[in-house]
């Protein structure tokens, strides 16, 4: 489990510090203080320096449908498009120690000298290829450095990455992949565990009698009884039953690990909030998941409040002005007073 994190020079975050992290913690913060921001960094860094998670979606924040990359895309990921300064990503584990991901911004010069020399000496240079290296240091105390270079449309990368110490899954705000959670299901269901998903949709939809995944639609999707004469696609109880689905999956996709949560109140109606934070906090502690969510719910904030065990949960309101960004922690006590005089801790 991840204590602590301090990240320099990442989007909006000129140096940013947070401590006092637990096994659920809840991140609040208005408009463009770093919220989804903070959940990329920590999956940046959960991925041990590896190329290909900056290529998620998650993190570059590229239209599905472009086929352009380049300093366009990844400048931003550099705060006030910086890229003299290197970012850097610094997290302290429970059991792995300190980790420090270090990305920097560069260009790549490569040569190419013909072979035959009789075409004489002539060499050709390309001194303008953009590249990102990542720095990778781990419990071995060793770098582990790859580079990822731009050519045109494609992405290349070099070098060797780090072993990964634990999963990471980042839920984006919007979007799901019903194939995924499809195969999520049918690895649960060999261990003998679907129960766990069955159990928590019944919150949001009681009459559900059972769950189960199937190609019959042509593709994997999962499918629910809730008491017709014919199984219904789970996609057509309503974005909440979705969503839900998604968590728990998330959360049961292998043991240990953290789960990166982005707007998590989604989907849902306010008075089913305690029940959703109830369902998060178990499948958590049965997979042995640490939760980083975001919100922008008051109702959401109070739910987690009234459901959770204190030792086991951190609200963290991220907050911005031009001296930068500070994250202000909230211990349950000071969360009771705050709500019980409405301020404001979204």
């Amino acid at each position: 489990m991840f204590e602590e994190f301090q990240i320099r020079n990442y989007r909006i975050f000129r140096d940013l510090k947070i401590d006092q992290l637990r096994r659920i913690n809840l991140i609040a913060g208005g408009n463009n203080s770093g919220k989804t921001s903070l959940l990329e960094a920590i999956f940046l860094l959960a991925g041990a320096g590896n190329v290909h998670a900056l290529l998620n979606a998650p993190v570059v924040r590229v239209d599905p449908g472009t086929s352009v990359l380049g300093d366009t895309f990844f400048k931003p990921i550099f705060s006030d498009l910086e890229i003299s300064m290197p970012i850097e990503i610094v997290g302290h584990h429970l059991s792995h120690g300190k980790l420090t991901l270090s990305i920097v911004w560069g260009r790549k010069k490569t040569s190419e000298i013909p072979l035959d020399i009789t075409a004489g000496t002539a060499v050709t240079e390309h001194p303008n290829e953009f590249s990102l290296a990542f720095q990778f240091r781990g419990p071995t105390g060793k770098d582990v450095t790859s580079r990822m270079y731009v050519e045109g449309t494609e992405a290349k990368i070099e070098g060797s990455s780090a072993s990964v110490l634990f999963n990471a899954t980042f839920l984006q705000s919007k979007g799901s992949n019903s194939q995924e959670d499809a195969m999520r299901l049918s690895k649960l269901r060999k261990q003998k565990r679907a129960h766990l998903l069955l159990k928590a949709l019944q919150v949001v939809e009681p009459r559900l009698l059972s769950v189960e995944e199937n190609s019959s639609s042509g593709t994997p999707i999962i499918w629910g009884d809730i008491g017709f004469s014919e199984l219904v696609p789970l996609s057509i109880m309503g974005e909440g039953m979705i969503h839900l689905a998604r968590l728990v999956l998330a959360i049961s996709d292998s043991s240990h690990g953290v789960v990166l949560i982005d707007e998590i109140e989604n989907g849902f109606h306010h008075s089913i909030l305690p029940e959703i934070w109830r369902v998060v906090d178990t499948a958590s502690k049965q997979f042995n998941k640490q939760i980083f969510a975001t919100t922008h719910s008051f109702e959401c904030v109070s739910a987690a409040h009234e459901s959770l065990c204190e030792d086991d949960f951190r609200l963290h309101r991220l907050e911005a002005n031009n001296d930068g960004n500070r994250c202000v922690t909230y211990k349950p006590e000071t969360i009771a007073a705050a709500l019980r005089h409405n301020l404001e801790v979204r």
